[in-house]
């Protein structure tokens, strides 16, 4: 296991099954435009190889299987008939919605049992805008769908000033009212964003505001989190409890354990990095021959974390395992 001076190891793997998605969000690529799968993506042998030796030589225990879109993939059903036998202690996927009614009998089967949804309103016009593609009623429909079959759900939204931000409070009523936990996430300094500064400027909507608009309708006390949660949690009574992941307002990298592996092998220990480590060349090998080579990248990825802060990168969220 390797662990840096802050005591940081990497624990929890997000793995992008494809880094094709049927959106195009715009908080996440430039222009519309739709991300497809990259033509050197790994097999889902591979991808099971992968995950086997960051459990061994990393101690990774939780397993998100991401994107892209990871439900678009061809590679989830025999990914999924294989991870179960690796015996993490969790594993979670997170979709946008739109194809999950049709899948969700190979999730069950799977034994997925938490689903992280990404819904940044619950207007028809504004989901259009965001997404640029899918149909909102499907997605609805698809999340009581889950929740009926047992799965516990996490929703995803993005606040952007001028884009949804009048959507915090119905977002947020709706997700108590059914039993999600509504996660909102602070606008990233990536991709595109990264590179014009004035438009995540005017965009961005941070901790603090949301607080102070969510506190005008209801009363809520922090809750107790994971040392190395990414959200900072908050209860609203019996009614439920949301989250805020602050990456700009109160950074988490001091107790970040995140590693993520893009569906063409490559490790990333940081999203403020643009530093890729190339995995996929040891999958091939003996066990005894690839681990010793992944140590090696192992510390590198791991020495790519943010000492205090979140700095931003040119990295694409879905292509990195969101």
């Amino acid at each position: 296991m390797i662990v840096d001076r802050h005591g940081r190891r990497f624990r929890k793997l997000r793995l992008s099954l494809t880094a094709a998605c049927n959106y195009a969000c715009t908080y996440c690529v430039a222009d519309g435009r739709r991300l497809v799968a990259a033509r050197d993506e790994l097999t889902a042998a591979a991808m099971l190889r992968a995950v086997e030796l960051l459990r061994d030589v990393a101690g990774v225990e939780e397993l998100r299987i991401t994107g892209g879109e990871p439900l678009l993939s061809d590679r989830l059903e025999p990914f999924l008939q294989g991870i179960g036998k690796l015996a993490l202690q969790g594993i979670s996927l997170t979709t946008n919605g739109q194809l999950l009614a049709g899948k969700l009998p190979l999730l069950r089967c799977a034994g997925i049992q938490r689903l992280n949804v990404s819904l940044d309103t619950l207007d028809p016009s504004a989901f259009r805008t965001i997404a640029k593609g899918g149909d909102l009623q499907t997605v609805l429909s698809a999340i009581e769908q889950a929740r009926r079959a047992g799965m516990s759900i996490k929703i995803n939204m993005v606040p952007m000033r001028g884009s949804n931000l009048d959507q915090v409070m119905p977002m947020l009523a709706f997700c108590l009212e059914q039993g999600y936990e509504l996660r909102f996430i602070e606008l990233m300094r990536m991709g595109h964003l990264a590179q014009h500064a004035e438009a995540f400027r005017t965009q961005f909507v941070g901790h603090r505001e949301l607080l102070e608009l969510i506190g005008q309708r209801y009363a809520f006390t922090q809750a107790e989190a994971p040392v190395d949660s990414t959200a900072l949690r908050y209860s609203v009574g019996e009614r439920g409890a949301f989250g805020i992941i602050a990456n700009e307002s109160a950074p988490f990298c001091r107790s970040c354990s995140r590693l993520r592996l893009s569906s063409t092998g490559w490790l990333y220990g940081c999203l403020s990095s643009n530093r890729g480590h190339f995995m996929g060349a040891l999958l091939d090998l003996p066990t005894e021959q690839a681990q010793p080579q992944l140590t090696g990248l192992l510390g590198r990825a791991l020495a790519d974390k943010q000492d205090a802060m979140f700095t931003g990168s040119a990295l694409i969220m879905k292509s990195v395992g969101g």
